[in-house]
């Protein structure tokens, strides 16, 4: 692990920027930046367009190391160069930005009001692979769309499981068991939620540290407790749907959380705009979502 990160993803203030748009996010992420699936042919094509768009975000002067703290990326974009050098790399030596990757193979069918993780093939290639090019930390995401005590116990299981083995081979893993921000319950489902990754972190050795994203709370600072756990590295908050002037508010109130947004990050970002306007756009944005992190 490499404490210099460490430091910073502890200590310093700004966000995380997500830049993780896997296959099946990626045509409606290019479709919202303004390129139509009539503009590729080939799943290659696809992923090298999205990659210039991930590649354009990282290179602008907003995208700066002032307000953000890492990015995380998807498997492509972790292969990927930027002017000549792999993404990793290039955001820890060129923008002092701690790198991510995202593991998931994304979600299984409904169950007991959840979805779980996929099983993730491959696990130990993966992350010796994330090592190697210099990767600092992992994300995994599963979802929580209806209150149920057994659902909610199976996705904690399952997330603390895999993480223990990212512990093992060095990374830290980010934990993502979103909760759907539609749920009728979501309070109810974030009580529960709270408790058994409660239950799930005072389970681990004292180095075994670990990230948690999280949707933002129905009610304000109720995470604090997961924020001062001694095995947590730092709480992020997804956006999950709402628009960025409610997240913004929304993470604003919760002291200690700070943004690791995906949707919220891109949504006024254009293929056609120019130099100066896809800056202006991003800088907007990027401070926005800064100030709603340092609370």
């Amino acid at each position: 692990m490499n404490t210099d990160q460490l430091f910073r993803i502890q200590h310093d203030q700004g966000f995380i920027a997500a830049l993780d748009q896997s296959g099946g996010s990626t045509p409606s992420a290019l479709e919202a930046y303004g390129i139509s699936s009539d503009k590729y042919e080939t799943e290659a094509e696809m992923y090298d367009l999205v990659h210039a768009m991930r590649a354009r975000i990282i290179t602008s002067p907003s995208f700066n190391s002032y307000r953000i703290l890492g990015a995380i990326l998807f498997k492509q974009t972790m292969r990927s160069d930027i002017d000549g050098m792999p993404t990793a790399e290039y955001l820890w030596k060129e923008k002092e930005m701690v790198p991510f990757l995202k593991i998931d193979e994304g979600l299984a069918e409904l169950e007991k009001g959840v979805q779980l993780m996929k099983p993730i093939s491959g696990l130990s290639t993966v992350l010796r692979e994330a090592r190697e090019k210099g990767i600092f930390g992992t994300k995994m995401r599963s979802v929580i769309k209806e209150y149920s005590e057994d659902g909610i116990a199976q996705v904690v299981d399952q997330q603390f499981e895999i993480a223990k083995q990212i512990c093992d081979a060095g990374l830290v893993p980010i934990i993502e068991p979103e909760v759907d921000i539609n749920a009728p319950d979501k309070a109810q489902i974030e009580e529960s939620l709270r408790d058994f990754l409660l239950a799930g972190l005072d389970m681990l050795s004292s180095k075994q540290l670990v990230m948690l994203k999280l949707t933002l709370p129905a009610h304000d600072n109720f995470y604090a407790p997961l924020i001062a756990h001694p095995n947590v590295v730092r709480v992020v908050a997804l956006s999950g749907g709402y628009p960025r002037e409610e997240a913004n508010e929304r993470l604003t109130n919760n002291n200690g959380m700070i943004a690791s947004f995906s949707r919220a990050l891109s949504q006024d970002l254009r293929a056609d705009q120019s130099g100066e306007e896809f800056t202006y756009a991003l800088d907007t944005t990027i401070e926005s979502i800064y100030q709603a992190s340092i609370t």
